[in-house]
């Protein structure tokens, strides 16, 4: 995966968390983590951007370092949500607990790599 896709696949991750987060029913905790996961879920694309723009591998890792805890962040909350029975489109989170998984592991991936090519 070249890094535009990358990025692409970011953004359209975002864009259906966005869109999940349209049938959070209206509990102060719903509401809470929602607007939470919003946040964490929008920042892998902005911090993948960044890191797109590093002006060194040290610079690069520590962006793509943060964009990781995002999506760790981000797929703590979508489990929470789920089980909490917060979001109603059950089948929403699912698909993006997938996608969420999938991208953590190409993260671990990328930053492995860069961190054996700086030694």
């Amino acid at each position: 995966m070249n890094p535009n896709q990358l990025e692409d696949r970011l953004i359209n991750f975002s864009i259906e968390v966005i869109k999940t987060c349209q049938f959070v029913d209206q509990s102060f905790a719903s509401q809470h983590l929602s607007k939470q996961l919003i946040r964490s879920a929008t920042s892998v694309a902005l911090n993948y951007g960044e890191a797109r723009s590093a002006e060194s591998n040290r610079d690069f890792l520590d962006k793509m370092k943060i964009a990781l805890k995002e999506l760790r962040e981000t797929f703590v909350n979508l489990k929470i949500q789920k089980g909490a029975k917060t979001i109603t489109k059950f089948e929403m989170i699912d698909k993006l607990l997938d996608e969420n998984n999938q991208l953590i592991s190409i993260f671990v991936v990328s930053i492995k790599t860069s961190t054996s090519k700086s030694q």
